[in-house]
């Protein structure tokens, strides 16, 4: 199996299959990613494709120094998603014209299963979305894309050090406001959703 380097130069020159083995291998890191952030599938199946146009349209700019292309493709989807619809209108032609590898999720999720999906991380992102921006990225790509610091770091374009600093400032700030989240009322759904945030908290 050819290395992400090795994939990556052979893309660089040009090769669409080394490309599309590329995204073969972390389009669904990309799309999890994307859904993690927006918890809505349809926007994580635009932003994901608008991903690997932007790094197709750069890969003969940029050189991948480690061992996985990971850090950088999910760095490309933080700045897609900060610039969210700004992005998908803008790569909304070029978008209409790539070939039909695009991504589409597991066929066996059905409908009810993504709406629950939707529902649960719109819950999760209702308290993670009160801390600052900064902190939510680096929450995403540390816990949720279980990134190394060193890949973190490489994503966010910053050093080691800060991801770790703003890593530990997310913990306690979502910490305090999981002991400030008010005790919900049985019978209205909300148990199975804080015992969720409250286990995302721990885990943290």
């Amino acid at each position: 199996m050819s290395t992400d380097l090795e994939l990556w130069s052979r893309a660089a020159e040009g090769s669409g299959e080394a490309f599309g083995a590329l995204f073969d291998r972390y389009a669904r890191d990309v799309y999890n990613h994307c859904f993690r952030r927006t918890a809505d599938w349809s926007a994580a199946e635009d932003l994901t494709s608008v991903v690997f146009l932007e790094a197709w349209r750069r890969r003969g700019e940029v050189r991948i120094h480690r061992e996985s292309a990971l850090p950088w493709l999910l760095g490309v989807a933080n700045n897609v998603l900060r610039n969210r619809h700004r992005s998908l209108r803008r790569h909304r032609a070029a978008l209409e014209r790539l070939p039909a590898r695009a991504y589409e999720p597991d066929p066996a999720e059905d409908v009810a299963g993504r709406l629950d999906g939707e529902r649960r991380m719109r819950a999760i992102l209702a308290l993670v979305d009160r801390l600052p921006p900064a902190d939510r990225e680096v929450l995403a790509l540390c816990v949720w894309s279980e990134l190394t610091y060193e890949e973190a770091a490489v994503a966010l374009g910053v050093p080691v050090g800060t991801v770790r600093s703003r890593l530990s400032r997310a913990r306690s700030r979502l910490k305090d406001l999981l002991e400030k989240e008010p005790r919900p009322r049985p019978g209205h759904g909300w148990s199975e959703r804080l015992s969720a945030l409250r286990k995302k908290g721990e885990e943290l």
